[in-house]
């Protein structure tokens, strides 16, 4: 394990998570308003900042030159931190945790990167003891799969998505995704695009009408909404929770998920509906992150 791996860890076991994410947020705007003053005297220095970019961006040769240099090593990214892994014949667990890696905003990184650990050190355990009692009922087929991808990644947003695949049983698959703002260093939660909760209904009645209009031309989709088929087997979706599991794209466009069996049956899997920004577009409390 490198140096900077070390030091992740260490800040993992010794930092404790602030009782809500909202106060890193809060701490971000306000370290970002300081900014802002400071970015208005940059002047010709912005110029060649760009200038520098887009050389990286461009020029393979001129990256590997830049290697050494700290602004290059400083691009924040997602590594895997640790693996958690069982392989004992017809009982198989393979958990990677992933950290994020060179924010400026150490609170929120190292927030972020033990909720992360925490949630795999969890699911390890439990692991554990299900396979303990599968053991002592005679033994049976048991697997967990976790891990997680990177939806977004450009110059200002980055979207890493953690999933839970589940085959204990029957199969579960979760997905949980947290949006950050690169340039400004802070969270994105779903409640701080908005003006206001009109977004709920916005939002939940588009999802409905996309439903509907999928069912129409692919009868192989089944979705639990109201006015789509004669008999719904169990209650129909009616509304996204205030604070649904999101991501914006790499097209700025706001995608809202479901988990398997949330609107629809277990074949369905993990649902995204990408939200047309016309439909949100006056509720937006700007045109940041939602293009």
């Amino acid at each position: 394990m490198n140096e900077k791996l070390e030091q992740l860890k260490k800040q993992y076991e010794n930092i404790a998570i602030p009782k809500e994410l909202d106060l890193v947020v809060e701490k971000a705007i306000r370290k970002n308003k300081k900014r802002r003053g400071i970015k208005r005297l940059i002047g010709a220095g912005a110029a060649a900042a760009v200038l520098f970019i887009t050389g990286i961006n461009t020029s393979p040769t001129f990256a590997n030159s830049m290697s050494e240099v700290p602004l290059v090593s400083s691009i924040v990214k997602v590594l895997t931190f640790k693996e958690f892994k069982v392989n004992d014949g017809t009982i198989e667990a393979n958990i990677k945790v992933p950290a994020i890696e060179n924010l400026e905003n150490k609170t929120l990184e190292s927030t972020l990167n033990k909720k992360y650990l925490d949630e795999s050190k969890k699911l390890y355990s439990n692991f554990q003891l299900e396979m303990e009692e599968l053991r002592q009922k005679g033994g049976g087929h048991m697997g967990l799969d976790s891990g997680y991808v990177v939806k977004t990644d450009n110059d200002q947003i980055l979207a890493v998505g953690r999933y839970v695949v589940n085959t204990v049983g029957s199969s579960s698959t979760t997905f949980k995704y947290d949006t950050l703002d690169k340039k400004n260093e802070l969270l994105i939660t779903l409640p701080s695009l908005f003006k206001d909760d009109r977004y709920i209904s916005l939002i939940s009645e588009n999802i409905k009408k996309q439903m509907k209009e999928q069912m129409k031309k692919d009868p192989n989709k089944v979705y639990w909404v109201e006015g789509a088929m004669d008999d719904v087997p169990i209650s129909p979706f009616q509304s996204i929770d205030k604070n649904q599991t999101f991501y914006i794209n790499d097209h700025g466009n706001l995608v809202i998920v479901f988990n398997k069996y949330d609107v629809a049956p277990g074949y369905m899997g993990v649902l995204e509906f990408t939200i047309p920004t016309a439909v949100i577009a006056n509720d937006l409390v700007s045109n940041e992150y939602i293009k």
